[in-house]
């Protein structure tokens, strides 16, 4: 089968992920013949068992960790013993940003799992990354409460890039141009005037499709307030008013990169 992205949960924030409204297990990403799950939040595990088709989690061959909040993290321990078989048999790559494991900081990745891990590398500003023969990067440090980056894929068909959470800054479209794919954790339909809130809302999300301009937009990560405006409509509303295709995720979509990129 050609790459392809699974969402195997598209809740975003802490009332949507604590009421299981959408699930908030990670993403799967199968990109030349490399298994990359990013963000491993609550339920990832029971989650790779009850999709179908089942995902084994013994074929993962790295995890990429964004930032270390709750809602992308909670289940980053119990997949790198499952990758690893109890860290009984040492293999893989873990990427994390400096603050999810350094000490005196709350780690998030346990000692004894990192430690059964063939390869831990930090995230850093603009580093180039390989997992045998995918390469991303992390063009930005993004603005939010603890260190976040998000993801530039280089694939040969195509530039694959996840804004992770995030304010809207006007720098972000600069860092992820030339994106073909451009998934967005769209948390707020709108962001509250009076709260000081570090996530994109619509208005922001329509801010970078329109100065980005990549073959498809894919919007994922959705709080209590985008719910009640049902996703998918707002994504047909962004598609009419910027003129790009615009998808909005849901829990168990597959995206098959081919047919995107090379259709």
């Amino acid at each position: 089968m050609a790459d392809w992205i699974k969402f195997m949960g598209t809740a975003g924030a802490r009332f949507v992920v604590s009421k299981q409204l959408r699930s908030s297990a990670g993403t799967w990403c199968n990109m030349q013949g490399q298994n990359i799950l990013i963000d491993p939040g609550p339920g990832t595990l029971s989650r790779c068992f009850s999709v179908r088709p089942k995902l084994n989690p013994e074929h993962i061959d790295a995890i990429i960790l964004t930032h270390r909040h709750l809602d992308h993290s909670t289940d980053i321990n119990v997949m790198i013993e499952a990758m690893t078989r109890g860290t009984f048999e040492p293999r893989g790559a873990l990427f994390v940003p400096s603050d999810a494991i350094e000490a005196g900081n709350e780690p998030v990745v346990f000692r004894h799992t990192r430690n059964s891990m063939e390869r831990l590398e930090l995230l850093q500003i603009g580093k180039e990354f390989t997992i045998g023969p995918v390469r991303f990067t992390t063009p930005v440090l993004h603005r939010h409460p603890v260190e976040t980056y998000g993801l530039v894929f280089d694939l040969p068909e195509g530039r694959v890039s996840f804004i992770t959470d995030t304010a809207y800054f006007p720098e972000l479209i600069e860092h992820y141009r030339d994106s073909d794919i451009l998934i967005i954790n769209v948390v707020f339909y709108e962001i509250p005037a009076v709260r000081q809130i570090q996530h994109l809302d619509l208005s922001g999300a329509k801010k970078l499709v329109q100065g980005i301009r990549p073959r498809l937009m894919v919007m994922t990560h959705f709080g209590l307030n985008m719910l009640h405006h049902k996703p998918y409509l707002l994504a047909q509303q962004l598609a009419e008013e910027t003129g790009i295709p615009v998808k909005a995720a849901t829990d168990g979509m597959i995206l098959v990169l081919d047919e995107i990129l090379n259709g």
